[in-house]
């Protein structure tokens, strides 16, 4: 039988940066929906952006992504 070489390792994909939320509403009783993910661009001029949803109504905020916002809703 022959033996197979190992498949090289390749370099994780760094994950998201910053969260795409679609905001209603303003000051406390504003509603944050969570509706995509960015990355930067190689040469550091821009951002991809991947949405799961586009809003119709209230205004997208991006916001990079903390140690907070990977466990709870970001208010």
């Amino acid at each position: 039988m022959a033996s197979r070489k190992p498949l090289p390792k390749r370099p994780a994909k760094p994950g998201p940066t910053h969260r795409l939320y679609q905001v209603t509403g303003d000051g406390a009783s504003a509603f944050w929906r969570e509706i995509g993910a960015a990355w930067p661009n190689k040469d550091g001029h821009g951002f991809s952006l991947a949405y799961s949803a586009i809003p119709l109504s209230g205004r997208i905020v991006m916001r990079e992504i903390t140690e907070r916002q990977s466990g709870e809703a970001q208010q």
